[in-house]
């Protein structure tokens, strides 16, 4: 069906598109993230958002996409969907594209969403930004976002191109040159405008059975046959490998370059501020390039984007890298020797002090709140 598929006639696509991940019958928590994000790019450009969910009878789990702010869900059913399959899913997903011509088209940069996205912009000849933290397309609402992440002088800045409408295209900011600049990328010349996102980084919505009520199902007819696949899956084997839920921990711990006089114990310390929080422990780049921790645990652009209620920073400088990552959180305490130090910046509260005193004392105090009670 892709074969008479022109993405450069950019007037013929219309309407927000996201990839509905689903595992095991089972809706991801990006999906959410995901629509709620393409809820509000739905309503500046004026059109629908639709989302497409594709696995083995899964009708059951797209009305609560509409809840999060879907208006239709195109559902594909087939049991040779069950699983992901990178043929499977790029055949169907391009089938479905070049049939209604989405103008965006927003993918999870899962471990899924990594594969899937690029097979699918190569087939469909169009441009896809990896790892997006924002998106905008409305330009006033894109200006105040670098007003307040950039420190770009914005004054005099000529935003009218020759190239491009300024006002109607998807504007992607993603991570470059190691996470050290911001990079934002559009897509003039080719529909759809792809960007895979993070989980984490967007807000999800809070959820409206009104609106889950409304949502339109459509099953369109598609066509998938066992000859489309290169590959088959005959077992699902889950590993029991423990690895840190950053995302969805209401307090984290989280330990910088400061700990490099005894790494040992400042992980250690941080482990059992953690689990007298009930909570778990996060790390900024610096750690993780030199091997201290798994990358797992890492905060910031090039890592996890978290919104705990409580973050506890212990020897973390702030490099704007990891500000990105953390800074919505609902209350920041942070201990640095150094008082210049960029987290004090943005935290709630700030403790000058060595880590390694700062830190016990903390868990002797919260230890003691707790036996009092």
């Amino acid at each position: 069906m892709t074969k008479d598929f022109n993405s450069a006639d950019i007037a013929a696509f219309r309407n927000v598109w996201v990839f509905c991940e689903q595992r095991g019958g089972e809706l991801m928590p990006t999906d959410f993230e995901l629509i709620s994000e393409g809820r509000k790019l739905a309503d500046e450009l004026g059109v629908e958002l639709c989302g497409i969910l594709l696995g083995d009878d899964v009708d059951g789990i797209a009305k609560e996409l509409g809840g999060y702010g879907a208006d239709k869900v195109y559902v594909f059913n087939s049991p040779l969907l069950k699983n992901y399959t990178t043929d499977a899913y790029t055949k169907v997903i391009c089938d479905a594209v070049a049939e209604f011509k989405p103008e965006v088209f927003l993918i999870g940069a899962s471990n899924i969403g990594r594969d899937l996205a690029p097979r699918c912009a190569a087939r469909l000849h169009t441009g896809l930004c990896a790892d997006c933290t924002h998106l905008d397309v409305a330009l006033d609402g894109y200006i105040e976002f670098l007003k307040s992440g950039s420190s770009m002088d914005l004054e005099g800045v000529k935003w009218d191109s020759p190239l491009f409408d300024v006002h109607k295209n998807l504007k992607m900011t993603r991570p470059a040159f190691g996470g050290h600049l911001m990079a934002t990328i559009v897509c003039p010349r080719f529909r759809p405008a792809m960007a895979t996102v993070r989980p984490g980084v967007m807000q999800k919505k809070p959820f409206d059975q009104a609106k889950a009520d409304a949502l339109q199902i459509i099953h369109p007819e598609f066509e998938l046959a066992e000859a489309d696949l290169k590959t088959k899956v005959t077992e699902v084997v889950k590993s029991a490998k423990k690895m840190a839920d950053l995302i969805g921990a209401e307090y984290i711990v989280a330990v910088g370059g400061g700990i490099a006089s005894n790494v040992e114990k400042g992980i250690a310390l941080a482990e059992e501020l953690a689990a007298e929080l009930g909570g778990v422990v996060g790390a900024s780049r610096p750690v993780i390039d030199a091997g201290w921790m798994s990358a797992d645990h890492q905060i910031g652009q090039t890592g996890k984007t978290v919104r705990p209620k409580v973050y506890i920073a212990l020897g973390i400088s702030g490099a704007i890298q990891h500000k990105a990552g953390m800074q919505d959180s609902e209350l920041i305490i942070a201990v640095n020797k150094n008082e210049a130090a960029p987290i004090f910046e943005i935290a709630d509260y700030g403790i000058c002090g060595d880590l390694f005193e700062v830190a016990p004392q903390l868990i002797a105090e919260i230890k003691a709140a707790k036996a009092a009670k």
